[in-house]
């Protein structure tokens, strides 16, 4: 009786490993190589060692992350082939099914051409569903795109999809999609060098990339384009279109073009065209000047005018050469007030600042902005015309005085002149005086003349300081006055002087060839005469004194 029961419960015996590992499963049954592959089941024992709990992938070790009894997760193993899986804990080895390795394929890259920077959609499949850690010196490596060897930025990863950013330095080549191994070493553990499985190559055309400043302005804009490839020097078939329409090429180099947008620009692309090859670079926006503002509507010659508006643009020669500093006043671009040229002081896209001329007239005050159509080689110009835009209406304020007081003082005391007319004051205008920026800039000497004031009282023919000036009122002291011939400044004229009390406007012409500018001259009104009496002069011994010894 005993005899049968021990052969009745040593049946099962022998069948126990069979019916304790049945029911076993993959998930995922299919995925490339460096995913995570858990397998589910019962009787799977605990995690002893790397060496006693393994895992096989058709006979090669897979990288165990878990060890439970009832599941295990490992990574796919980098040279695993499709086959069966085996569990292995001690000297037990176990099926747990049947696994197919996939490789990352790519079907598509588009845009099959493109330059750097742009986001690269790599469509395919068996990428997984992530590109892993963003530190490439973990252990499990990180998945990664390569484009002509350079590693790409990765935007999005998806086991179907990839959006990459085409780097800076990348070139015309393939690309490839890598997944980074996760194998364990010789004894199980953790973790061999990081290899790779590769996708199959696309190629892929990296163009030259080439930045275009500004993007938008008025027409004669000058427009450059940096990149390289453009060649030494133009050729007869090549050109810069703007919707289609030829620039005038000031100049082209292998790595940098100018060009003058054309005065029949429209908005649209700009295109560089070489020999029969077309690029689109950009979108050009061409603004049509506006003006919107005036500032003042009246005053006289030498004040400082403000126009304000939108789509100036920048000051510069709108013809074939580069702008330089000497040609500050040339070209079409300019201001007329009444129809006579303003002098340009400053020109931002949004105002110009002009200088009221000498001969100016009331009138319309016209912003013109010049441009042309370029020769069939592209030079300047088949054709130059203007783009005008009237900001209103100036009125030319002549000075006039209406009374001043008082009519006879001493030195340092203020005087108070009213009328009409005036202007505001302006002290200085380094932009009619040649020369001045550059030497201040290279610390040459700087001798300032009657240049430097456009708004003068003048006190006998001496120069009155300011002290305060509006339209309707000046206040300006009273000037002391050396005796000439004696050579030592300290000495002063002792007895009452008179002569004229003078308020004067001075201003400039341009040149006939636009450049600055005719001889200063000046708008002068007399308000009367005036008398400087001898006093507040310093006491007769006040030179003589210690600290004054040679001062002479």
């Amino acid at each position: 009786m005993w005899h049968i029961v021990v052969i009745f419960l040593m049946l099962p015996m022998f069948a126990w490993p069979d019916s304790a590992w049945a029911g076993t499963a993959l998930a995922p049954d299919a995925a490339p190589p460096g995913a995570t592959v858990t397998i589910t089941g019962k009787g799977f024992g605990t995690f002893k060692s790397s060496q006693e709990n393994r895992v096989f992938f058709n006979n090669v070790p897979a990288l165990v992350q878990r060890w439970e009894p009832d599941l295990v997760s490992v990574k796919v193993p980098l040279r695993a082939a499709t086959g069966p899986v085996e569990i292995v804990r001690g000297k037990k080895r176990i099926s747990a099914g049947t696994f197919t390795v996939l490789r990352p394929t790519i079907q598509a890259v588009t845009p099959g051409e493109t330059e750097p920077g742009t986001v690269l959609q790599i469509n395919g499949a068996h990428f997984g569903n992530t590109a892993g850690s963003k530190d490439p010196n973990t252990m499990f490596g990180v998945n990664d795109v390569l484009i002509s060897g350079v590693p790409a930025r990765v935007r999005r990863w998806r086991d179907d999809r990839i959006e990459a950013e085409v780097p800076a330095n990348a070139t015309s080549g393939d690309v490839l999609v890598r997944l980074a191994s996760s194998d364990p070493l010789p004894d199980g553990s953790c973790c061999a060098p990081v290899e790779y499985s590769v996708s199959n190559a696309v190629a892929l055309s990296v163009l030259p990339s080439i930045r275009v400043d500004p993007l938008s302005g008025p027409v004669g804009t000058k427009v450059v384009l940096f990149g390289k490839g453009f060649g030494a020097s133009k050729g007869a078939a090549d050109a810069v279109l703007f919707n289609g329409r030829p620039a005038t090429v000031a100049q082209w180099t292998d790595q940098l073009i100018v060009v003058h947008v054309p005065l029949n620009a429209d908005s649209g692309p700009i295109v560089i065209k070489q020999g029969s090859v077309e690029r689109t670079v950009g979108q050009f926006a061409v603004g049509v000047p506006k003006a919107t503002g005036l500032a003042p509507a009246s005053a006289p010659i030498g004040s400082l005018l403000r126009i304000t508006g939108e789509h100036f643009g920048f000051y510069s020669e709108s013809g074939s050469t580069p702008f330089a500093f000497a040609d500050f006043n040339k070209g079409d671009n300019g201001v007329d007030i009444g129809g006579v040229p303003a002098i340009i002081y400053r020109w931002h896209d949004d105002k110009i600042d002009v200088w009221v001329p000498y001969s100016v007239k009331s009138g319309p005050v016209v912003v013109k902005r010049g441009a042309g159509l370029p020769k069939p080689d592209g030079t300047c110009c088949a054709e130059r015309g203007l783009v005008t835009t009237e900001a209103g209406t100036f009125s030319v304020a002549v000075p006039k005085v209406d009374s001043y007081e008082p009519v006879t003082a001493g030195l340092d005391e203020i005087v108070t002149i009213r009328g009409t007319g005036f202007g505001n004051f302006v002290k200085t205008t380094e932009q009619t005086q040649p020369g001045l920026n550059e030497g201040g800039h290279d610390f040459a000497p700087i001798k300032l003349g009657e240049n430097v004031a456009r708004s003068e009282v003048l006190f006998g023919g001496l120069a009155g300081l300011i002290v305060s000036w509006t339209d309707t009122e000046i206040k300006a002291r009273v000037p002391r006055r050396p005796i000439i011939g004696f050579g030592k400044p300290h000495e002063f004229v002792t007895d009452a002087t008179s002569g004229p009390l003078v308020v004067r406007r001075g201003s400039w012409d341009l040149l006939p060839d636009g450049a600055c500018c005719t001889p200063k001259r000046w708008v002068s009104v007399e308000a009367g005469q005036f008398t400087i009496q001898a006093k507040g002069l310093p006491d007769p011994g006040y030179f003589n004194g210690p600290d004054q010894k040679g001062r002479d």
